[in-house]
């Protein structure tokens, strides 16, 4: 973990022990503490490990195993997301490079057969790399965007409309930020996840919410849309992972009621 992965996962863990107090971990607070948080030699005994081992961590000097980071979330109150998100560090990633920018017969036939319904095949970078005509219809033909504008993340961020499609704008934008986040922090050699992140950060929210490292997982839920045309629609997300092209999802964008599958079907 000496290398770039390294580092984002110490960094994470400072933030993340700084935004903690004494109290809150069961610890007798001080008058005499300077500095935010609490310090290394407290999570390393709430977490059962030496002080400069943890340390060491934090400085993205040392690897370690999912025992370990295990107790060290535990030690830093982390929630779900925020755990797995460290125990993604133990595992070597696939590079996101690797995975192909074609998307083969077999699933671009699964993609258009499920309109009217919409549904996306993402890559590693949810860059979109096809999509049917009920995903056109309910946000936008992605054919009419630059290549570089085909992402899920610009869509949310950068694409003005985005923010009144969708019902819950901000929930869902920090949800889905946290996702990518979680993602870019394994590869930091990775040009076009970079590439993608500095556009993010010209959005004021994205920026802001970047810089406090929030990090989240997928979850399947009800997404609610306002579509101008269409009406009130619900719809539940459906993530798919296409086994034979590592590294691609499927995400589809089911009805979740008899309005919604009518109002869709008339898109």
């Amino acid at each position: 973990m000496e290398n770039g992965p390294g580092r984002e996962l110490g960094a994470f863990l400072r933030s993340r022990r700084e935004r903690l107090t004494p109290g809150e971990v069961g610890l007798p607070g001080s008058p005499r503490r300077r500095t935010p948080g609490l310090r290394r030699g407290e999570v390393a005994e709430l977490a059962g490990i030496s002080s400069s081992w943890y340390a060491w961590l934090e400085q993205g000097r040392v690897r370690t195993t999912e025992q370990v980071l295990r107790s060290v979330a535990r030690a830093l109150l982390l929630d779900e997301d925020e755990t797995e998100h460290v125990l993604s560090f133990v595992e070597r990633a696939v590079p996101a490079a690797s995975a192909p920018r074609w998307v083969s017969r077999n699933l671009l036939s699964l993609v258009e057969a499920l309109a009217p319904n919409p549904a996306v095949v993402l890559d590693p970078h949810w860059d979109l790399l096809a999509w049917n005509i009920g995903y056109a219809a309910l946000l936008t033909d992605p054919a009419r965007l630059t290549p570089k504008e085909r992402n899920l993340l610009w869509l949310v961020f950068r694409w003005p409309p985005a923010r009144s499609l969708l019902a819950e704008w901000e929930p869902e934008a920090r949800s889905l930020l946290g996702q990518f986040r979680a993602r870019a922090a394994r590869h930091p050699e990775d040009g076009r996840y970079a590439e993608i992140t500095a556009e993010l950060l010209a959005d004021r929210d994205a920026a802001r919410w970047y810089g406090a490292r929030e990090t989240a997982g997928f979850h399947p839920a009800v997404r609610r849309f306002r579509h101008p045309v269409a009406g009130d629609l619900r719809l539940r997300y459906v993530k798919l992972a296409a086994v034979d092209e590592p590294g691609h999802h499927l995400l589809a964008y089911l009805p979740d009621d008899p309005r919604t599958e009518s109002a869709v079907s008339a898109l």
